[in-house]
């Protein structure tokens, strides 16, 4: 028999029995043959159409029902499509209809969209699971009203065209921008700590640690007026403060905008386009509360200062400076670990290859100081000085150099020029380049900087890299990242507490009217926040948490991050316990992270210091740790000198 005969027979047999007459139909679909029931319910006023399956209303497969003789089709047929089934689905639809109706009059929507799917949901399912489906899009459609609502909230109540009125103190001050641009080598920094020092007060704003350590040691052997300078140190991890001090080395982030003075510097003002930081200098730039603002950086940032300075509504003065001595490439590449000689910086990309590269270089006889990022600016600082002093012939580093380390660096040596920039590997911008290959030829002590390549390939390269006109940074899009405050008042119009939500909404939903300043958040810090949301804590103590300065790719950190985190969450104190892991026992590597671990904690305890007591303790042990990652990297270069031949050593 066909299914079109068969389908006939059905037809006929539902006449026969009536059931065509109250509203049944039979179908065929999805593997399933089933009664489907037709009615209307009414509700204030409304009639409401339904063709919905009883819950009883699957009768058979296919296959098996074609088996049935008619008697047997017919007793089911009767038993599933009673009146009692009818009076029941009824009722059901009709429950179903006043409690959609009325949320959708609780949510100020129109419940007709919504209950037009009891008619035209055609599936092989039950009532129940098409009355489901019908809730959930009523559940989407509250969401994305709701969504709406707190999208024009959050946009209401955070204009960024707005944002440098937020800075009080910079507002009410007539402030003069002084920018010194120039090369690396051409005197910019000198220049403007000199002003800094005349100044009745100041503040000097680093872009690492280790730089605001040099500056605050700098500004400490300065005079004005015949006396010394009262000078504090404050970056995240440290403070150093002095009663009555007039003047502070601080890094970037720490900035107090409260404060005014009569002088501030703003070091390598170009990280106004760096991708995760640059916040930080666009809060400088608007809050800096000085009636001076000397910006001090790469010539590139130009258009981008004077941008800034219009918005600003600041009086602008340039400088543009010149290198003092001359920067020039080798005629060829090194080739041979024998041609390096002492004066030299062997450029690496990472920590791997500077110890591998330091003990290649220690091999030829040149004893090697050693720098990269994971060390700690001690410890960077002691090993630029033993290159300075000439207790090492060589320094072998990353482009951590490029940033902060004034050496004697006669040749910088390139062992390549492509670089992983987080995503993946790629050659490096020839601003990067130009700023590695200027720490050559320091001013006073060599005639001239020298740069090459250690093999061709990498030689070429740099040489091109140098020849580069340099990029002018965009002017438009300064990276604003977002302030607790901001935080709480997107909280406060949508009670969302969500840290993840609350800085998605802040990217996402915020007023950005022309574009001159634009939201930015790191995919560390959200990927951060999405984890503490798992915690009872506040919104300011998950936003203090996912900033706190600690690397997510080192487990042991990750680890300990998260302890620091549940700990707070149970308000329970967390006490540093180094007896556990003595020093001496731990490899270079585990040192070093036990240096950031102690820096990690300190930058915490400083902000919520009644559960994180122990701030003075955290900094003697990362003291302690920098010595020895010092002492270490000092054993293994002495170790691998000894291992060769005294022919072979200089």
């Amino acid at each position: 028999m066909t299914d079109i005969a068969d389908q006939e027979n059905d037809d006929e047999l539902m006449r026969q029995l009536g059931l065509t007459a109250k509203g049944f139909l039979l179908s065929r679909m999805e593997g399933r043959v089933f009664l489907r029931l037709t009615g209307i319910v009414e509700y204030n006023g409304t009639h409401y159409p339904y063709d919905l399956v009883p819950a009883q209303g699957v009768l058979a497969k296919p296959s098996k029902w074609r088996k049935m003789d008619g008697d047997a089709r017919s007793a089911l047929l009767r038993e599933r499509a009673s009146d009692a089934v009818v009076a029941e689905l009824h009722g059901y639809v009709g429950d179903f209809v006043r409690e959609m109706a009325d949320a959708c009059d609780d949510c100020d929507l129109d419940p007709q969209p919504f209950l037009q799917a009891l008619a035209d949901m055609q599936i092989s399912e039950p009532a129940g699971t098409v009355f489901d489906r019908i809730r959930q899009r009523l559940e989407h459609a509250v969401e994305r009203e709701m969504e709406e609502q707190h999208a024009e909230r959050t946009r209401q109540s955070i204009n960024l065209a707005e944002y440098p009125a937020s800075f009080d103190v910079a507002r009410r001050i007539k402030r003069k921008f002084i920018a010194l641009l120039g090369p690396t080598n051409s005197g910019k920094t000198h220049q403007a700590i000199e002003a800094l020092a005349k100044a009745p007060s100041g503040v000097y704003l680093a872009p690492l640690r280790l730089l605001a350590l040099e500056n605050y040691e700098r500004l400490q052997g300065m005079e004005r007026n015949g006396k010394p300078l009262a000078v504090s140190l404050v970056t995240g991890e440290e403070r150093r403060l002095v009663a009555g001090a007039t003047h502070v080395a601080s890094t970037v982030e720490m900035l107090d905008t409260r404060t005014p003075v009569d002088v501030a510097v703003i070091d390598e003002i170009q990280m106004l386009a760096d991708r995760d930081r640059g916040s930080a200098w666009t809060a400088a730039v608007c809050g800096a509360p000085a009636h001076t603002v000397y910006l001090v950086g790469a010539p590139e940032a130009r258009r981008a200062i004077e941008v800034l300075a219009a918005r600003l509504e600041c009086e602008l003065e340039v400088h543009v400076l010149k290198r003092k001595g001359p920067l020039s490439m080798e005629p060829s590449a090194v080739r041979k670990l024998t041609n390096l000689r002492r004066g030299d910086a062997v450029i690496c990309f990472s920590r791997r290859e500077v110890l591998m590269w330091r003990d290649m270089v220690t091999e030829v006889g040149l004893s090697v100081a050693t720098v990269y990022g994971n060390l700690s600016p001690e410890v960077r600082r002691a090993q630029a000085q033993r290159f300075r002093e000439g207790a090492a012939d060589v320094v072998v580093g990353t482009d951590a150099i490029a940033m902060g380390l004034n050496m004697p660096i006669a040749r910088i040596v390139m062992t390549t020029s492509v670089k992983y920039n987080g995503y993946e590997e790629e050659e490096i911008p020839a601003a990067l380049a130009r700023q590695i290959a200027g720490r050559a030829g320091r001013f006073g002590v060599h005639e001239e900087g020298l740069v090459a390549g250690y093999d061709n390939e990498t030689h070429n390269v740099m040489r091109s890299l140098l020849h580069e006109k340099p990029v002018p940074l965009k002017t438009t899009g300064f990276a604003v990242a977002p302030t607790l405050e901001h935080l709480h008042r997107i909280s406060s119009v949508t009670n969302e507490h969500g840290l993840a939500k609350l800085l998605k909404r802040f990217v996402h939903n915020i007023d950005v009217p022309d574009g001159f300043f634009y939201p930015r958040i790191t995919e560390d810090q959200f990927e951060r926040a999405a984890w503490l949301d798992t915690l009872q804590l506040t919104v300011a103590e998950k936003f203090a948490l996912s900033l706190v300065p600690i690397s997510s790719k080192v487990h042991s950190l990750q680890h300990a991050w998260e302890g620091w985190a549940s700990a707070l969450a149970h308000k329970k104190i967390t006490r540093l316990k180094p007896e556990q892991n003595p020093l001496h026992f731990m490899n270079l590597q585990e040192v070093e992270d036990a240096c950031r671990l102690y820096s990690a904690y300190a930058w915490l305890a400083y902000r919520q210091p009644e559960y994180f007591p122990d701030t003075e303790l955290a900094q003697k042990l990362s003291r302690e740790a920098s010595e020895r990652v010092d002492s270490i990297l000092q054993d293994q270069n002495s170790a691998a000198r000894k291992r060769q031949p005294k022919k072979f050593r200089r």
